[in-house]
């Protein structure tokens, strides 16, 4: 991790982590798996430094459409070339006591560089966020409850724009009965920042979350549309779903990515300062930590 990014890391730290500093980081370990379809999936495991005196809680990450890997990967895709964004959060997470599995859906069905913005129509079938990408959400859930050092009453699921609508589908009912999982050994929560919420249609008939799902999003964002996706959670609300939604004035696409390009912007450095701070906080009520979940 560069020195600038270290400093970028430390400043976004702060609004949750009153030493300000994350502890020295230790590199992410590749780890495999099995999707729910048998497809076998690479991931990438943050763990604390300190190991927990009491099993870890989780969290499953889920990357956007330009895949876990930097753009600057340059034909190598592993954990030297994860994204700043990943990168942060993985390290971010075991700062907490968490472990952070951070799945790569994308590398085993061909296309590790993932998609440019706006490709929405023509990515295939074989990566869909509603269809195929929950069932690598469930196979990341199993992998890590077969760990012995993992609570796994305690996993909650994080998504970011592609990954985001993944996280949004895979807490559907119908989503989970299809996984052959039961809502008691699903996951506590999700969090999904500014998905695409139109999801093919899948839910046009209704939504509702077997667990909490909070959604974060900017009415700046050039891909997807943040109304629509208060649309989604007002008509959840509806029906019952345990579902909410921030959107922040002038935030765009990627806020929270630690890059220069978008933390020069201060509608991003605010959503992302407010962001972290929001989304720690409901991480630490699902895993009943300091409160009731």
């Amino acid at each position: 991790m560069t020195s600038s990014l270290r400093r970028t890391v430390a400043v976004l730290a702060l609004s949750v982590v009153a030493s300000g500093a994350l502890a020295a980081e230790a590199p992410p370990i590749a780890v495999q798996f099995p999707s729910v379809d048998g497809t076998m999936l690479t991931g990438y495991l943050f763990v604390p430094a300190r190991a927990p005196r009491t099993k870890s809680p989780a969290i499953v990450m889920m990357h956007g459409r330009a895949g876990p890997y930097s753009t600057a990967a340059n034909g190598r895709y592993d954990a030297s070339t994860l994204s700043m964004r990943h990168a942060f959060w993985g390290h971010y997470w075991a700062e907490q006591g968490y472990t952070a599995l951070l799945v790569d859906g994308f590398a085993a069905r061909g296309y590790p560089a993932g998609f440019p913005a706006h490709s929405y129509t023509s990515r295939p079938d074989a990566l869909n966020e509603v269809t195929v990408r929950p069932l690598d959400a469930y196979g990341a859930l199993k992998y890590l409850r077969s760990l012995p050092s993992i609570d796994g009453g305690r996993i909650a699921l994080q998504g970011w724009s592609n990954g985001g609508s993944a996280a949004i589908a895979t807490m559907s009912d119908e989503i989970l009965a299809a996984s052959g999982m039961l809502p008691q050994t699903g996951f506590r929560g999700a969090i999904a920042l500014y998905p695409a919420c139109g999801l093919h249609d899948r839910f046009a008939g209704g939504y509702r979350p077997y667990a909490p799902v909070r959604v974060f999003a900017g009415d700046a964002d050039e891909e997807v549309s943040a109304a629509r996706c208060a649309r989604l959670v007002r008509d959840s609300n509806a029906e019952g779903g345990d579902i909410d939604i921030r959107i922040y004035p002038g935030a765009t696409h990627g806020f929270d990515d630690p890059s220069a390009k978008r933390q020069s912007d201060p509608s991003n450095v605010a959503a992302t300062s407010d962001a972290v701070a929001g989304i720690s906080a409901f991480v630490r009520r699902l895993f009943n930590i300091g409160g009731r979940a």
